[in-house]
Order: structure tokens, then C-alpha cells, then sequence
């Protein structure tokens, strides 16, 4: 009897979300997404083979949770992966966009290694990879209990981070035992624009859950609107260029939520009519899901706006950035204009363009109005960094940096709490996940402590028996070794082999009890591919 749960991503860290949970013959990854910015700690490898998965169960689009999805189809996985309608929807323009991300950064990387000797790197995953591994994908609707077979039912609610987002409740069956184990995925910050509030559960066996601002609190009383209306408009009195790094699936749409409120209500004064580049053909996909999606996934006010024929948003002087060469063409043309790019943490995209055009002007500002993970080069403008570097050209900084508080996609500690605190049955433990060292531990103390949970932040590698309600193993924290490029790019290179070699065994395993010559026929191929290599 076999039911347990292997910690293997955003164990105290922030993105990389990923868990392995077992249930009998059932394998099923919870999330499987990459890991950004600087990360402290090495992950644990996955206890069985990638061919040997059978479902991945996804709380939403975010590419931290999502977006090594085609890395592991690359290694074998051919299992299928459930998620709400909108999730289905987002994934199938981020993880393409991903993927062109990887391959756009490895022939850079590979131009300027041919031009100084050096050896070439591989793209994390391709294009192939991503389209392959979303045939895979199946959307459910919110709310709705199904059982997926005899060891799984499941059901997927609202949290309130992003459209499509869900926590996901597990009823888990071996033999005559059932737990019942929730993962929170992000949960959501209270009275975004666009979508509804988190949804609250009221009982669990089991809760892994989410700590990003487990430890701090947003600002209290602040009113988007204005903070962001006066951003634009001293900005434009000095003849600047507002640029803001989004992220082109939710965050974008939300300012452009709060602009329309701006232009409609004439809070900025002087500049009518001001431009408004969305640069980021991803950010427009993503609107047209965001308005196919609106029946399921918008909160009321947002509902009211459309049944009123309001597009709540499109506005005038919206203008939108597909090509490359209309991307250029925004840097020069001097007009003062608000400027919305991805990737939200300054890490890769077109935003980097922008940044490097716009950050040593004065008159400019770059506003933060999301989570900058450690490492990331939003995260250095945040903490008032003097110069960067960008495309390998350092640039002083001296554009105005603005940070708009309280806009996270994140619930904050008194969100977190309010959503725990709405268990009626208090779960027997809740595994404190997603947040960074300082972050996922404050909180687990703090259940604890102050609501008397049964909580602990597992270290990747951790095994808990869901049936016994005991550690299986408590794995401690491996520091990642820092290596040079050669070394990196070897490792990674040799990893994907021992993944294939992996792949092979489960093969030869699946094909027992085959046709003797068909047999005879697999083994001959296989040494001779062993007399070739052994050397």
C-alpha cells in the first residue's frame, strides 16, 4: 500500500514548483515548472523516470509552474496533463513563447561563442518540444468534482492568482484508505482587477501550501490608480518614457484594467491622448484568452463593464507591438509614452531592449508592479543597483525606479492566513512550500505557533507517507556548486543522455514478452549501439 508525497521543487525557494505524488500505481506531478533568477539549493532528482508519469496536474499558466513541461516531454513523459480551460489556453501561448525564448537565447549565446572560440550551448527545450507536449494537455471547468480513476478524484477551484488558476483537492484512494490533499498553487492577492478573489475549502487531510509573502505585508490603503496616474504624469512632464516590466499574462492585463480607468476619468493632465505600447505578442494573445475566457474567470465589476459594452481592456491610444521592427521603432520615436514588455522580472524578452534605450535617461521611469525574484535584473533595479548590465553594455541608472505596492498577483501573510484559517477540519499538517528561506520558514513557525498547525518546510528530496502521517525521509539542504560554463553545459549535455539511457530500461521492460524476433531484433540494435560508444 503506497501513498506518499516527494518534495522536489520551490522547497525553500520561490519558483521551480514542482511535487511528486504516488497513490498505489498512480504517478502524478503537481505543477512542473522552471526555475528563475538565483536559486541556493540543488533539487532533488525525480525517484522514477519521466516515461513512468502518468498525469500532471497544473494550477496555472505561470512559467515557474509550467514551464518545463517540454523538458520533460524531451525525456520520455507521455502521461496527460490536467488543468482548467483558461490554464489549457495560457499554456498554449506561454510555453510556445518559452520555448522561442530558449532557442532566440542559445543562438545569441552560440553567435558570440563562435565569434570567441568557445563551445556552443544547446536550447533548454525547442519548439517541437512545446507544441508536442501540449496534445497533451485536457481542460476541466472550475468546481467540478470527477473521479479520474480508481485511485484519484479531483476538483479544481479558484484561487484568485491569475485566469485559470486553482488550488486542487486530491481525494487519494489505496485499498480502503482515502486522504484528502490540497496543493494552494499561487494564491491571490484580494480585489485584483479583472478576476475574482480567492476562493476558500473547508476541510483537508493534507495542505501544501504557498509562502511567497509569507513574511510581509502589502501596503495597506493604496489606490493603484492614483499611484500609477501620477507615475504617468510627472513622467510625461519631464518628457520621459514610462516603462513597465510585466508580465505578458495577467499583470499586463491588469494595467491596461487601470489605464482605461485612468484615460476614462482624465487623471493625467496635459497628455491626452498619450500612447500606450503593449510590446509583446505574447501580451496579445494573451488578451484575446483573457476575453474568450470572461464568463468563468472575470469577478462582477468586470462582468458589468462588458454586459455595459465596455471593454474594460482596450482604451484609445492602445497601441500593439508584434514584430520585432515595430519594437525597434518605439526606442525611436521620442514622443513621451507609457511602454508595457515582458518578461515582469527584467530577465529575458524585450523589456531588456527597453530598459537599456530608457534607464540611463532621467526623465524616464521604470515601474515595478510585481514580485522581482533574487538574482533577477528587475530585482537589482529594485534594490537601487547604480549600473547593469545588459547585452553584455553597462548602463547607469538614473531613470526614476517607482514600485507599486500592493499590486502582486500574491496574497500577502493576512492573506495566507485568512485562507489556512478557512479549514472548518483542521488539516493534520500543512507542508509550507514556494517562499524563500526566510519566507517559507517564518510561516511555517507562525502556523505553528499561532494557529497550532502541525507545519514544516521541506527541504527538496523529503518523502511523507500520506497513510502513516510520518516523514518517510527529511532530506537537508544541498547547496548548488557554482560551475563554470564548460562544466554546465557538459552536465547538462551528459544528464539528458543518462535521461535517455533511463527511457531505454523502461523500454526494454515494456516490451516483455514480446515476439522472440522482434526481441532479438531490439538487442542487436542496442549493442551495436554499445560497440560503437564503448570506447
Amino acid at each position: 500500500m503506497q501513498m506518499r508525497l516527494t518534495f522536489i521543487g520551490a522547497d525553500h525557494e520561490v519558483t521551480g514548483s514542482c511535487h511528486f505524488l504516488e497513490v498505489g500505481e498512480t504517478k502524478v506531478l503537481i505543477d512542473c515548472g522552471m526555475e528563475q533568477g538565483n536559486n541556493i539549493y540543488q533539487n532533488a532528482e525525480l525517484p522514477v523516470s519521466y516515461r513512468e508519469i502518468d498525469y500532471v496536474f497544473l494550477t496555472h499558466a505561470h512559467i515557474d509552474h509550467a514551464g518545463m513541461l517540454p523538458w520533460i516531454y524531451a525525456r520520455g513523459f507521455r502521461g496527460q496533463v490536467i488543468a482548467t480551460y483558461a490554464t489549457v489556453d495560457l499554456c498554449n501561448i506561454m510555453l510556445k513563447d518559452s520555448a522561442h525564448i530558449q532557442e532566440m537565447e542559445a543562438e545569441w549565446k552560440n553567435r558570440k561563442a563562435r565569434r570567441a572560440g568557445r563551445s556552443e550551448v544547446e536550447a533548454l527545450y525547442t519548439m517541437e518540444d512545446a507544441q508536442d507536449v501540449l496534445k497533451h494537455f485536457e481542460g476541466v471547468a472550475y468546481c467540478q468534482e470527477f473521479k479520474l480513476n480508481d485511485n484519484l478524484t479531483l476538483r479544481f477551484t479558484d484561487v484568485g492568482h491569475l485566469l485559470g488558476s486553482a488550488f486542487i483537492e486530491i481525494w487519494a484512494t489505496e485499498g480502503s484508505r482515502t486522504k484528502k490533499i490540497v496543493f494552494s498553487g499561487d494564491i491571490g492577492n484580494k480585489n485584483k482587477p479583472l478576476i475574482r478573489d480567492p476562493q476558500y475549502i473547508d476541510e483537508a487531510d493534507y495542505v501544501v501550501m504557498e509562502s511567497t509573502y509569507g513574511n510581509r505585508y502589502h501596503k495597506k490603503g493604496v489606490n493603484h490608480v492614483e499611484d500609477l496616474a501620477r507615475i504617468i504624469q510627472e513622467t510625461l512632464d519631464r518628457s520621459g518614457n514610462v516603462v513597465i516590466p510585466a508580465f505578458a499574462v495577467g499583470r499586463t492585463q491588469e494595467l491596461l484594467y487601470l489605464i482605461r480607468h485612468i484615460k476614462d476619468e482624465k487623471l493625467v493632465k496635459g497628455h491626452d491622448g498619450f500612447d500606450v505600447y503593449v510590446d509583446s505578442p505574447l501580451a496579445v494573445e494573451a488578451t484575446h484568452v483573457f476575453k474568450e475566457n470572461m464568463l468563468e474567470c472575470y469577478d462582477d465589476e468586470t462582468k458589468a463593464l462588458v454586459e455595459k459594452g465596455i471593454n474594460p481592456i482596450d482604451f484609445p491610444g492602445l497601441k500593439l507591438s508584434i514584430t520585432s521592427e515595430e519594437s525597434k521603432n518605439i526606442n525611436f520615436d521620442m514622443t513621451p509614452k507609457v511602454i508595457i514588455s515582458a518578461a515582469g522580472m527584467c530577465d529575458a524578452g524585450r523589456i531588456r531592449h527597453h530598459l537599456k534605450h530608457n534607464l540611463w535617461r532621467p526623465e524616464c521611469s521604470i515601474v515595478f508592479a510585481g514580485y522581482q525574484a533574487e538574482g533577477t535584473l528587475g530585482r537589482l533595479l529594485q534594490d537601487g543597483a547604480q549600473t547593469v548590465k545588459i547585452f553584455g553594455e553597462e548602463i547607469d541608472v538614473r531613470a526614476h525606479i517607482e514600485n507599486i505596492e500592493g499590486i502582486s498577483g500574491h496574497a500577502d501573510r493576512d492573506g495566507l492566513l485568512t485562507w489556512i484559517s478557512s479549514f472548518g477540519k483542521r488539516p493534520d499538517y500543512v507542508f509550507v512550500v514556494h517562499g524563500d528561506e526566510e519566507s517559507c520558514t517564518a510561516f511555517a513557525d507562525m502556523l505553528n505557533t499561532q494557529l497550532k498547525l502541525e507545519a514544516r518546510a521541506p527541504f527538496s528530496g523529503s518523502q511523507f507517507d500520506l497513510i502513516k502521517g510520518c516523514w518517510i525521509k527529511e532530506a537537508g539542504p544541498v547547496l548548488i556548486e557554482k560551475e563554470t560554463a564548460a562544466r554546465r553545459k557538459a552536465t547538462g549535455v551528459y544528464t539528458r543522455l543518462v535521461d535517455a539511457g533511463k527511457l531505454l530500461m523502461d523500454v526494454i521492460s515494456r516490451n516483455q514478452g514480446g515476439a522472440n524476433k522482434d526481441l532479438t531484433h531490439f538487442t542487436e540494435q542496442i549493442l551495436a549501439l554499445c560497440d560503437k560508444w564503448n570506447r
